[in-house]
Order: C-alpha cells, then sequence, then structure tokens
C-alpha cells in the first residue's frame, strides 16, 4: 500500500493530466457532432487494427494445424482421383459371342494406390546419392520400395524403413532412373548426374521428336511412380553430334531445398507384377 501512494505521489501531475485529457475527450465527443465522429471514428481504427493484429498472431499460431488438415485433404483427394485412373479399357474382339457386335469392352485393373502423408525430418541435396527422411514408417504402413511425391511433383522411393520413420532414395540420386514421357507419349528416362539439385536429365531423344521448351515430362506407367505424375519442364534442349539425338535439361517440379510434407503412395498390386516380371527375368 506505501509503495502504491508513492507511486501516486510520483506521478500525480501525469495522472491528473492523462485523466484530465480523457475527461476533455469524452465531454468534446458527447457535446460537439462532428469532434464527436472524428474521434470515435480513428477509436474505430484503432480498436479494428488491434483487433487485426490479433487475429493475425492466432492465424499464424494455427497454420501449422491448417497445413496439416489440407496435407489430409490432399491426400484423400489424390486417393478418389487414383481410382479413376487405374483402370485401363481394352477392347476384345468378341468372335463367339451369340448377341452379334464386333467388339466388347473389358475393364481391367491394373493399379491399387493408398496415399499417406509424411513430414520430412531430414533432406540432403548435395550428395552423389540423396536422402529424404520421414516421420513415417513400418507401424503406419510404410514399406521399402514405395513411390514418394510432392505436391507437386515426384520425391523418391522409399529404401529403408524404421517402426516409426523411413529413409527415401531422393530422384537427386546418381543410381536412380526414372521412367519418363514426353507429351507425345515418347518415353525415356530421366536421370540425375550429381551436379546440381535444379537439374535433371533426359537422355537419348530422336530427333524427330516435336519437344520444346517449357514442355512438361510426366512419369509413365512402366515406373514405380504412378502415371502422370509430373517430373519437371523442359528448359533446354542440346544436340549431342556423337549420337544425333537430343538431350533435355529439365527444371523439377519438386523444390528439393524446401522440402517439408510428401505422400508416399503404396500401389497395392505392384508386388504381383514384380513377381511375375522377375519370374519372366529368371526363365531367360
Amino acid at each position: 500500500m506505501r509503495n502504491f501512494i508513492l507511486f501516486i505521489r510520483r506521478f500525480f501531475n501525469l495522472i491528473l493530466f492523462l485523466g484530465l485529457e480523457i475527461v476533455c475527450i469524452v465531454l468534446i465527443a458527447r457535446t460537439n457532432n462532428m469532434q464527436g465522429n472524428d474521434v470515435m471514428s480513428s477509436a474505430n481504427t484503432v480498436v479494428g487494427l488491434m483487433y487485426q493484429k490479433q487475429n493475425d498472431v492466432v492465424y499464424y499460431f494455427g497454420l501449422r494445424r491448417m497445413n496439416d488438415s489440407l496435407i489430409n485433404e490432399n491426400a484423400f483427394l489424390r486417393q478418389r482421383l487414383a481410382k479413376y485412373n487405374m483402370y485401363d479399357t481394352l477392347k476384345d474382339s468378341a468372335v463367339h459371342q451369340v448377341v452379334q457386335q464386333k467388339d466388347s469392352s473389358h475393364v481391367v485393373k491394373y493399379a491399387d494406390y493408398t496415399y499417406r502423408t509424411a513430414k520430412v525430418v531430414n533432406n540432403s541435396v548435395s550428395a552423389a546419392n540423396n536422402y529424404v527422411t520421414i516421420n513415417r514408417g513400418s507401424a503406419d504402413g510404410i514399406g521399402k520400395g514405395m513411390a514418394v511425391i510432392s505436391g507437386s511433383g515426384i520425391v523418391g522411393k522409399v529404401e529403408h524403413v524404421s517402426a516409426h520413420f523411413a529413409s527415401v532414395l531422393s530422384v537427386l540420386s546418381v543410381k536412380q532412373k526414372v521412367s519418363a514421357k514426353i507429351k507425345d507419349g515418347t518415353t525415356g528416362y530421366v536421370e540425375w548426374e550429381g551436379n546440381r539439385p535444379d537439374v535433371l536429365l533426359m537422355k537419348d531423344i530422336p530427333q524427330q521428336v516435336k519437344v520444346k521448351k517449357g514442355d512438361s515430362i510426366y512419369t509413365t506407367s512402366y515406373s514405380f511412380f504412378p502415371q502422370d505424375v509430373l517430373i519437371g519442364t523442359v528448359y533446354e534442349i542440346a544436340l549431342i553430334k556423337k549420337n544425333s539425338l537430343l538431350l533435355l535439361r529439365l527444371r523439377p517440379s519438386t523444390n528439393f531445398r524446401n522440402l517439408q510434407y510428401v505422400y508416399v503412395v503404396e500401389n497395392k498390386m505392384l508386388g504381383e507384377r514384380q513377381q511375375l516380371e522377375d519370374s519372366v527375368k529368371a526363365k531367360k
């Protein structure tokens, strides 16, 4: 109490001045419409700015929750979209068919994708073979060989798995090639030469193929990635005189320097396909 009295005595003049100022402002606002409107307008502006700053702070601290929600929603939408892309319609001739039709359509299922979200906890871009560590493992359904993509394009393939983490061999790896295609359907392989993380190469493209700067390069169904995932865009086309083939330089669609969230893609029919292909190779 003594300290409070000392405080009042010390700052009495200032407190009296502020109190009189407040009383004057209130009287002016009540007795004079013009000045009153100005005071109220100024007060509303100040209060509005304070509320806006408060909302910005709350919004900032809620970004993580919103981001996680969007990631989960994107995974759900990708999974729904995959249901439309995992069927192929084949035409079979109906020779012994009672109803006289020249052909019939048979729907053949060739893929069954499940998308799981994950957060990147470690990432490298400067080694010859770069890896991305994610916070999902075998306990979350992650397995070796699964494809990993970002919201903008391909990332890599799961190489090592523990219970709660997984290590992904990045596309920025000299030992990993990705089956790719140009917009006209011409296929080839995209690879990284171990230099710059913002440059990929697509080699041995025939000269007659119509390709130009800005064209997008996508994954094929031959790849462990889902079909038609963006790999990158062409920014330079060079003619290799030694073999008269084109070399395409690409800008990766994924920014590996700022990789935060990814999707781990499980193709539930890939095991059956690989088992068949391996058995064919063993017989050769």
